[in-house]
């Protein structure tokens, strides 16, 4: 698996049989520019701009925003679990997908715009996580300690943070990533790319801070 940062929670996943997953695309008002990222399949967390603007996404891709497990062929699925955008039982901000994507003997995890703690039930259908996509900006999502607590949950090999204040929404009232990293024992790498097999998950960083592309 190769994984890219595009900006804020959209990520591009390139799998080696060619297949292009996006994961919550935004739209122009979210700060970062909008660039083409082509994809077979988009994960949409919730319904919000700055993670469901599938019209950014050229072609006609298939779109998963609900609850279920997805088989994308070729022994890749999909796993969407429903959590909450808050910690009020989403009476706040409403609902939010968790996507756990199975490919090539790897589990790569998306939390979306999740607001709280995920319970037990949440992790176990997550299952344990090889590449955490994690928020870690607070406010809108869980903060930096709560991340930390969540990755640990998790049992996360390699977290990859986002939706974090950045150059591109420096109003938004989020913290920047470096609020995560200072909770954090082991060194992070800040890379423009993450790629990643079943037998290197030892050499990974344990953190990978992907620079967003779209602001290159």
């Amino acid at each position: 698996m190769i994984f890219t940062c595009i900006g804020h929670a959209k990520f591009l996943i390139e799998l080696e049989n060619g297949m292009r997953i996006v994961t919550d695309p935004y739209d122009a008002s979210c700060g970062y520019p909008v660039t083409e990222v082509p994809a077979d399949v988009v994960l949409v967390s919730h319904g919000h701009h700055d993670h469901s603007a599938v019209d950014t996404i050229p072609g006609q891709p298939r779109v998963i925003d609900a609850p279920g497990e997805y088989d994308l062929g070729d022994g890749v699925t999909v796993t969407a679990v429903p959590s909450f955008h808050d910690d009020a039982q989403g009476h706040k901000r409403g609902s939010n997908l968790l996507f756990s994507l199975r490919a090539e003997g790897l589990n790569a995890v998306h939390l979306g715009d999740l607001g709280h703690l995920p319970t037990q039930e949440q992790c176990r259908l997550l299952g344990r996580t090889d590449v955490l996509m994690m928020p870690v900006g607070g406010f809108y999502t869980i903060d930096a300690a709560t991340a930390k607590e969540t990755a640990a949950l998790l049992q996360a090999r390699v977290v990859l943070p986002m939706h974090y204040r950045t150059a591109a929404n420096a109003d938004w009232p989020i913290a920047p990533v470096e609020e995560f990293l200072a909770l954090s024992e082991a060194p992070a790498e800040a890379l423009d790319l993450l790629r990643v097999a079943q037998g290197d998950l030892e050499c990974q960083p344990q953190i990978a801070v992907l620079r967003p592309q779209s602001l290159k």
